[in-house]
């Protein structure tokens, strides 16, 4: 049976890093989305989807993590790793105080995964950039809203200390092979 395994946590926590190095140990990985998305955005004139028309923003975000879900089920591959995981959507949400579906939570009790690895903040590795916006107390409060929603969802969480991008992945990966 596939192990499906998230990575998730605030923005600049080194997720997308950890991911680049899992694929380059040859495992296979789901990228974040949500960059694409904004960009494509910006290609159709509106510069911070998110920001602007935050309900189109997290429905786009919601069908490319569960496409993501759905092609990773037809790889015959025993474990994938993703860059975020469905119930981010609805975190995202709640951060931002923003009324949401119900379908979203159905869709994250339905699109399930084995294992969540929380990614902490860490100041002295944050940076914000053109996609990423927030400054590192907004990181903190989305961190807290990813964990309480993955909580909510009855995920146990394993936290993912601060290291060299090898120690964590490394960590990782000795997690799941326990």
């Amino acid at each position: 049976m596939q192990q499906k395994i998230v990575i998730t946590g605030g923005p600049g926590t080194g997720k997308s890093t950890v991911i680049n190095e899992l694929t380059a140990r040859n495992f296979t990985c789901m990228p974040e989305i949500s960059r694409e998305v904004t960009l494509n955005a910006r290609k159709n004139g509106i510069e911070q989807l998110f920001l602007t028309k935050p309900l189109l923003f997290s429905e786009l975000l919601l069908e490319g993590r569960i496409n993501q879900y759905i092609e990773a089920e037809k790889k015959n591959i025993e474990l994938v790793f993703f860059d975020r995981g469905v119930p981010d959507v609805h975190a995202y949400m709640n951060y931002i105080s923003i009324d949401y579906p119900k379908t979203y939570i159905t869709k994250s009790n339905l699109y399930r995964y084995n294992t969540v690895f929380l990614m902490p903040p860490w100041e002295e590795i944050y940076i914000s950039d053109e996609e990423r916006y927030e400054n590192f107390e907004q990181a903190l409060a989305i961190h807290n809203h990813l964990e309480r929603t993955y909580k909510a969802l009855n995920y146990p969480i394993i936290e993912v200390p601060t290291g060299t991008v090898k120690e964590r992945t490394d960590f990782i990966l000795s997690c799941i092979n326990k």
